[in-house]
C-alpha cells in the first residue's frame, strides 16, 4: 500500500480570498515504511507575503520570487500523488489550496477518498487533546526540535512518525517484522504474559496423576515385550 504523508505552506488562510499554496513536502511510505522517495517543492505565489504568514513559516516573496510557479511544478505533483493515499493533518485546509491550485490549471480535484486525516484520527484516540502536530510528537517522543519554524518536508517528515504511532506504533505488526525470531521471542509468549515477562514457577510441582497400579500395570507390561524389544533402545 503506497501513501504519501503530505503537508504544505500558503500565504494565508483561504484560496478563495487569493492566498496561494507557497510550499508542499511529502514522504512516500510504502506499507507504512518510509521509502526514502520524497517531494519537495517552493512555489512562487506570484503576490506579496502577509506577515502573519511569514511568522509562521519565514518565507518571504523575495526568497520565492525565483521559484516555479504552480503551473510549472503541477504536472509533477500529481505524478508523484498518483494512485497513493494522501496522509494530512487537517487534511480540510490542504486539500482546500491544493484543490483549488488543481483545478485552475486544468486537473482533477483529489477526492477525499484519497485521503486520511491525521487530525481526525488524533481526535478519536485522544479525545481530550491537545492534538497538534507538536502536540503529538511531545505524546508519542518524536524529537521536533528543529521545528522551529512550519516547514512542509520537515512537518511532513514528522507528520510520518505520528501516523505510524497513531496507526498502533512501530510494533503494529505484532513483532512479525524485520527482526523475526528476536521481535517474536520479545513480543510474544504464553498467553497473558506481557512482553518480555518470564513465566513464573510453581513452588512445587504438581502430584503424579497416576496410581501405584498403574506404575506397577506400566513396568509390567514393558518387561513383557522380551529383550529385543525397540523400548529398551530408547530406555536408557
Amino acid at each position: 500500500m503506497r501513501e504519501i504523508v503530505l503537508d504544505t505552506e500558503t500565504t494565508g488562510l483561504d484560496p478563495k480570498t487569493g492566498d496561494r499554496l507557497v510550499e508542499i513536502g511529502g514522504v512516500e511510505l510504502i506499507n507504512h515504511i518510509p521509502t526514502g522517495n520524497v517531494y519537495h517543492q517552493y512555489i512562487n505565489p506570484e503576490r506579496d507575503m502577509p506577515e502573519e504568514a511569514f511568522r509562521v513559516h519565514g518565507l518571504s516573496a523575495e526568497f520565492l520570487s525565483d521559484k516555479p510557479v504552480f503551473a510549472d511544478v503541477a504536472r509533477a505533483f500529481v505524478d508523484f500523488a498518483a494512485g497513493a493515499k494522501l496522509v494530512i493533518h487537517n487534511a480540510a485546509f490542504d486539500m482546500g489550496f491544493i484543490n483549488h491550485e488543481l483545478r485552475g490549471h486544468g486537473y482533477d480535484p483529489i477526492g477525499n477518498e484519497h485521503v486520511i486525516d491525521t487530525l481526525m484520527m488524533a481526535r478519536r484516540k485522544h479525545p481530550a487533546g491537545p492534538n497538534s502536530l507538536d502536540a503529538l510528537c511531545s505524546r508519542y517522543g518524536i524529537d521536533n526540535s528543529k521545528r522551529t519554524r512550519h516547514g512542509a518536508l520537515l512537518d511532513a517528515e514528522l507528520l510520518a512518525e505520528v501516523y505510524i504511532e497513531l496507526l498502533g506504533g512501530k510494533q503494529s505488526n505484532l513483532g512479525f517484522g524485520d527482526d523475526g525470531a528476536a521481535s517474536r521471542s520479545a513480543s510474544t509468549g504464553p498467553v497473558g504474559l506481557q512482553s518480555g515477562a518470564r513465566a513464573k514457577q510453581r513452588p512445587a510441582p504438581l502430584p503424579s496423576r497416576l496410581s501405584d497400579g498403574e506404575r506397577e500395570a506400566h513396568q509390567a507390561f514393558v518387561e513383557s515385550l522380551g529383550d529385543n524389544a525397540l523400548w529398551h533402545k530408547y530406555g536408557s
